[in-house]
């Protein structure tokens, strides 16, 4: 998250004054973490009940896209899956207008990030991530994920000039394997629904208000598009479960997180056996999409890129030590 396009909050009441029965907004606040979209805490006031949401306006999905991430939201929230819940409008609209952006207002999860997860939330957040993909199956609406391979193929090029000598080659060597593996039999016969893509430690959250860390729910889903759920699995591995300086898999975490899963959706024989490959494409694409991003920039009033070597570094130990998926 971001803000490239600043919103006032008499901008915002005049908007939601005409379109939403929300009340009031009483404070809205530019959110800085993430590189995507504008996003904003907001607060309204209605018959002296507080309630807090969370305006999205954004800056590169189109009104035509849009509609899926929102609707896989609502999906996802009615089936009990703790995510933000859209807000429709007085037209029943899930989307709408304002500073000229496509934007939204969707519910505040209680809770906070756990950015030095351990054993206990890693596995809350692997059994989590196989409800959400069996919830997703009946979902109507299909859309491909759009960081994906053709889109690694595009960006690639436009970051070669960026990139030292062995970095070039080591890249160009991943995407022709990438290349091979999502030409597979194996791979084409992966189970795929809707998914995340993007579950990192910063876009989950975590409830201590009852003594304990209740998990608070998944967001963030506007990188979510069909594809592959093992790829869903990996990303998420590749960030909940490693030692951060090195990429290196945390034994204690990366298990706990993967019989979590797997006591919800057991692995198929294509994706066990696909598993070091998937680890290698999840680290591949935000390598890439990270290197677009840090050279690539687009300007923003609050906007923190982040280090790509980070994702170079955790691709290059998933071609050397590839952990076993254990059953």
């Amino acid at each position: 998250m971001a803000v490239f396009t600043p919103v006032t909050l008499d901008e915002v009441n005049a908007w939601l004054s005409k379109n939403y029965q929300l009340g009031l907004a009483t404070q809205i606040k530019g959110i800085s973490s993430g590189i995507e979209n504008s996003n904003f805490f907001l607060t309204t006031e209605k018959n002296g009940v507080v309630t807090e949401y969370v305006l999205t306006l954004f800056e590169r999905l189109s009104k035509e896209q849009l509609p899926y991430y929102l609707e896989l939201m609502e999906h996802l929230a009615l089936k009990g899956i703790t995510v933000p819940a859209p807000v429709r409008d007085n037209q029943k609209n899930i989307l709408g207008f304002i500073n000229d952006k496509p934007a939204t207002i969707v519910s505040r999860l209680a809770g906070v990030s756990r950015l030095s997860p351990e054993l206990e939330h890693c596995e809350a957040v692997g059994q989590m991530l196989a409800k959400m993909h069996l919830a997703g199956q009946d979902f109507s609406l299909s859309q491909e994920n759009l960081r994906s391979l053709g889109w690694w193929k595009d960006t690639i090029p436009q970051v070669h000039q960026h990139l030292t000598a062995q970095q070039k080659a080591l890249i160009d060597d991943e995407l022709a394997a990438q290349i091979t593996f999502f030409n597979s039999a194996d791979y084409k016969k992966l189970p795929s629904g809707p998914s995340h893509c993007d579950l990192f430690r910063d876009n989950v959250l975590f409830d201590p208000s009852s003594g304990k860390d209740k998990l608070g729910g998944f967001f963030d889903f506007y990188f979510a598009g069909n594809d592959k759920w093992l790829f869903d699995l990996a990303v998420t591995v590749n960030d909940w479960c490693i030692d951060l300086p090195t990429g290196e898999i945390d034994p204690v975490r990366y298990a706990g997180l993967l019989k979590q899963y797997q006591t919800v959706r057991p692995l198929t024989p294509e994706e066990l056996a696909s598993w070091p490959m998937m680890l290698r494409a999840a680290a591949l694409r935000f390598w890439v999409s990270r290197l677009w991003d840090f050279f690539l920039p687009r300007e923003a009033e609050m906007l923190t890129p982040h280090d790509p070597t980070h994702f170079e570094r955790i691709l290059t130990q998933r071609r050397q030590n590839i952990p076993l998926v254990n059953n």
